[in-house]
């Protein structure tokens, strides 16, 4: 997929009145509405419903790869970024996760709602991460980073918003790159903990019915900031896109040894 040139689509009337209800400039929002190099160009969006969510947590952890999460402020505007960084906590024995042990506290009850509920938690006393459970006892995926999609101007709004004063202007792709930063370019805070992402009107996930993403796309590597948690910390639960420049921390090793298993793979390589 490297190499492949980015598709830029075409200006619709709905994306018109959206720019300008942003003020943004007809050029600029060409450059905000250019898609993934992963997605093959299609208008058709398809929301997300509960059976989706309904999967085992490391499944549903790579099945989040490639679709779009969708924001929609009060004024009506809606931001959206494609999901390309994941983490899975499994809870029970997975000493690494908010509910290890089968541990139920008010802060992580969404982790033991119905999976596809929304589990928000502070770090740092700030900032906030977005989960959302899915099969098993306590058992939840951290959504770790986005791709920006559209409203670009309001997240870099309202990612400054939380910067010091002065400091340099982001880049496009560190919008979304990390799971607090996600959360403050899509405005999501606290509130909404414990909500149902099947049926939120402010939140949800919608999928592009001509995208597909394959094992040959993603990397499996350790989860990053538990190193604590011994021989849990090694565990490969983190799922990223293969050489997305919005990851937020790409794994040397693990991206090594992907690529020599698809060199391995290739066509020159398979005996006939």
């Amino acid at each position: 997929m490297a190499g492949r040139k980015r598709t830029v689509l075409s200006v619709t009337s709905a994306a018109s009145k959206h720019d300008e209800k942003l003020k943004v400039s007809p050029a600029k929002l060409q450059k905000h509405t250019e898609r993934s190099r992963y997605l093959i160009e299609d208008e058709q969006q398809d929301r997300l419903g509960e059976d989706f969510f309904n999967q085992p947590c490391i499944s549903l952890a790579k099945d989040f790869l490639g679709k779009v999460l969708v924001r929609r402020c009060e004024d009506g505007t809606e931001l959206r970024g494609r999901i390309v960084e994941t983490e899975a906590y499994l809870g029970g024995e997975d000493q690494a996760s908010h509910s290890a042990g089968g541990k139920r506290t008010e802060r992580n009850t969404a982790m033991f709602m119905k999976p596809g509920t929304i589990y928000v938690y502070p770090i740092y006393g700030i900032y906030f991460c977005m989960n959302v459970s899915s099969q098993g006892e306590g058992a939840a995926v951290l959504l770790r980073s986005l791709e920006p999609l559209q409203g670009l101007p309001v997240m870099r709004q309202l990612r400054t918003a939380k910067r010091k004063e002065g400091a340099r202007q982001l880049k496009d792709k560190e919008l979304c790159n990390g799971p607090s930063k996600l959360c403050q370019a899509l405005n999501i805070s606290r509130c909404f903990d414990r909500r149902d992402l099947a049926a939120d009107p402010e939140v949800w996930m919608e999928r592009d019915p001509n995208t597909s993403l394959t094992g040959q796309h993603i990397i499996s590597a350790p989860r990053i900031g538990i190193e604590s948690h011994g021989d849990w910390a090694k565990k490969p639960w983190r799922f990223y896109l293969h050489g997305h420049p919005c990851v937020s921390v790409v794994n040397k090793e693990a991206q090594r040894q992907f690529e020599n298993a698809m060199t391995n793979l290739s066509p020159a390589n398979v005996g006939v």
